[in-house]
């Protein structure tokens, strides 16, 4: 039974290529499956899924094509080729930045840098985070609306310049103040770097993720707009319910409470518990 056994394998194995896998060929294999993998994530959480969908269907129908040998359309295939991917490269050009944009902020030398002292400093004081619940609740209490935008490892000199400098400390009073109706800094965001507003009046870049609620107005389009190009903590009032929401990283939580925004701004207090944070939601993610 042993010699049948082998004498079968031999006879179907003897012409079978069986390549030397190394050590480096099994990192290769996973690092190209995780770059493949994240490339799939970013396709599935942009509006460039639909357009992928797209160019598979015309895939599909070129593939059709060749099997039925249509010379025509094969040769208008081959003289467009060039021009479908200059034409995708410019389709994709804001997904393509964001998504340089993302990998920038990654930092893996200072990540791993121990001689970087500046990861345990401190972003902003608890007075600052307590006066940022303090005023969004005040607000929330009698409809005012705000938009707060907390500035983390990206700087957001750019859209500073598209309001009003103002370069003072942050308090509940002064951005009770700053969201009043009628008055001249209301309309607009509002930039807190550190323990400091820098802005107001500033304008933020509309989302066009298409599947918002159509409940949410241009304040909430604003900040989740906002968290998608940078690594921010948007806080939005609303001028109508007077809940109290959060943006980041692409995504609207809506109506937190008191507690959860403070536990929110906690995360991002301190560099070190933001890397912890970033891992777990990215985890939770891929769950």
């Amino acid at each position: 039974m042993i010699d049948w056994m082998r004498n079968f394998f031999d006879n179907y194995t003897n012409d079978m290529y069986f390549p030397s896998i190394q050590v480096m060929d099994i990192i290769e294999i996973l690092i190209i499956t995780v770059i493949v993998y994240e490339i799939m994530l970013w396709i599935k959480n942009t509006k460039a899924w639909m357009l992928l969908r797209g160019i598979i269907m015309l895939a599909l129908f070129i593939f059709l094509a060749w099997i039925f040998q249509m010379h025509t359309i094969l040769y208008l295939a081959a003289q467009t080729i060039n021009v479908l991917a200059v034409a995708a490269v410019v389709v994709f050009q804001p997904e393509l930045r964001r998504a340089l944009e993302k990998l920038g902020e990654r930092n893996l030398l200072s990540n791993i840098n121990p001689f970087d002292k500046n990861r345990e400093n401190e972003r902003f004081s608890d007075m600052t985070a307590d006066s940022i619940v303090s005023a969004c609740y005040e607000m929330g209490s009698v409809c005012t609306g705000a938009l707060i935008v907390v500035e983390q490892a990206i700087r957001l000199n750019e859209y500073e310049m598209t309001g009003i400098e103002l370069d003072c400390k942050v308090s509940s009073q002064v951005l009770i103040n700053i969201f009043e109706h009628n008055t001249p800094l209301h309309d607009g965001a509002i930039i807190i770097r550190g323990d400091r507003i820098t802005s107001a009046t500033c304008y933020l870049p509309l989302s066009d993720n298409m599947s918002i609620s159509k409940d949410l107005g241009t304040r909430h389009r604003a900040a989740l707009g906002m968290s998608e190009v940078c690594d921010a903590l948007v806080i939005v009032v609303s001028e109508e319910t007077g809940t109290v929401s959060v943006a980041m990283g692409g995504r609207l939580t809506r109506g937190v409470s008191r507690e959860e925004l403070r536990e929110r701004l906690s995360q991002i207090q301190y560099r070190k518990s933001e890397q912890k944070r970033f891992t777990i939601r990215k985890g939770w993610r891929r769950s």
